[in-house]
């Protein structure tokens, strides 16, 4: 087994018990290990193993009931074990950010990859030379969006001998937004100027609709449908104009919000065959904030049942008790996400038990310091907590709790460690 999926860990990762010797990931789940139990030093993130398989399962069956792809993306989790998963669960392939991580996700397997970003330094345009000319058959394609960054491009592709042209997908932005092309005029100038030149090979048309995602439907529809018209009509016109160089055309967009109003305008019939994917990340853990009140929207739209489900929990020890209504959980930036909205208590497990009660609805965590939470309420529930019982944590925002931790156990519905996966930021 490759070692970036079975790396060894040990004591100086956080949340590892502090007396076991090193593990390689793969041994992890036969330790007996239970986190109720306080066999592993807190706070720990944790991931449910059931709803984990849930969630792969039910996008990708979301995926593959319209007719589309699923190419993940990986900076969520950047967890090879994950992308594995993932893979096999029938994903096309998987979506990076940067080279860096499209490395990772090599090496853990995968064979498509899509770096949602514009590529143009020479560093990161010659290790994916390498990376190509290492691994026959290996797709990777990056997005364009200007032609400077072309020009930037053709100019390290004079400098190397005999290299690959690179496979690349014009970007459609939205005014005020990110990157990509800001109108169909512009769009089209630079689908002229990708055909024509030795350096890159046009295979399709890309576009990111997240940013603007409010979860009310009416008002992300017509957003949604503005901007999808416009990849639509870009990928017509070049067909039209036989600008792409390839015989297969794709499509892509969706993140984790709003990926069902992407997701029609991917099947789009042209003279070649299309293959329309999306890129949700966030949905193989989801989440108890930001993308559950997104998940509310979409199952009310689409009638799809419960949809994703919560597999992400941070667990923490009440550590002080310091005045009436007030408890400091020895948990903080350093270990759960803030950015999106602060963590939400789940549950408390009584010091000395196993037993969980859910946390009272007017427990919150009203500020984050590096390593302290801030646990207010104000009913019997909160005045009976003492030191050393745990708080269960939801969170808002998968991508940022991950990039806290280098390796997470897999639970069973009684926190159980029955597996693990670890993390390359």
């Amino acid at each position: 087994m490759p070692a970036v999926l079975d790396p060894l860990v040990d004591s100086s990762f956080k949340g590892f018990p502090h007396h076991s010797a090193a593990l390689n990931l793969s041994q992890i789940g036969a330790q007996g290990w239970n986190v109720l139990k306080g066999d592993l030093p807190l706070p720990l993130a944790v991931i449910k193993r059931d709803v984990l398989q849930h969630n792969l399962t039910w996008m990708q069956n979301f995926a593959a009931s319209r007719g589309l792809g699923l190419a993940p993306h990986g900076k969520t989790s950047m967890s090879p074990q994950l992308f594995r998963r993932q893979l096999d669960a029938g994903a096309w392939g998987m979506t990076f950010a940067t080279v860096t991580q499209a490395r990772i996700g090599v090496a853990a397997g995968t064979r498509a990859c899509l770096i949602a970003n514009q590529v143009f330094a020479d560093g990161d345009l010659t290790a994916l030379d390498d990376i190509k000319r290492s691994h026959p058959g290996l797709r990777v394609i990056f997005l364009v969006d200007s032609v400077a960054q072309l020009m930037l491009i053709e100019e390290w592709h004079q400098r190397h001998p005999a290299p690959l042209a690179f496979e690349v997908l014009l970007e459609i932005g939205v005014p005020g937004g990110r990157t990509g092309c800001r109108s169909f005029a512009q769009a089209m100038n630079l689908a002229e100027w990708l055909h024509d030149s030795a350096a890159v090979r046009l295979v399709g048309v890309e576009c990111y609709e997240g940013l603007g995602a409010s979860g009310d439907t009416a008002k992300d529809t017509p957003i949604t449908s503005a901007l999808m018209d416009v990849v639509q009509n870009v990928a017509r016109a070049c067909d039209e104009q036989n600008l792409f160089d390839a015989d297969e055309v794709l499509l892509t967009a969706g993140g984790s919000a709003i990926f069902d109003l992407v997701a029609p305008a991917l099947k789009l019939q042209l003279s070649r065959p299309v293959t329309g994917l999306l890129r949700s990340g966030c949905y193989v853990t989801h989440d108890q904030g930001t993308y559950r009140r997104m998940m509310s929207a979409v199952v009310e739209r689409t009638g799809c049942g419960a949809g994703l489900e919560a597999a992400l929990e941070v667990w923490a020890l009440v550590q002080s008790c310091p005045e009436p209504g007030l408890a400091i959980l020895a948990v903080g930036k350093r270990d759960i996400s803030y950015d999106w909205a602060m963590p939400t208590p789940l549950l408390l497990c009584p010091r000395g038990t196993s037993e969980l009660q859910a946390a009272p609805p007017d427990w919150s965590i009203t500020q984050l310091n590096d390593q302290h939470a801030y646990l207010h309420g104000s009913g019997p529930e909160h005045a009976a907590l003492q030191v050393g019982d745990t708080v269960c944590l939801g969170i808002s925002h998968p991508c940022t709790t991950f990039d806290k931790w280098r390796w997470l156990p897999l639970v069973d519905a009684d926190y159980n460690v029955v597996d693990a996966v670890a993390t390359c930021f």
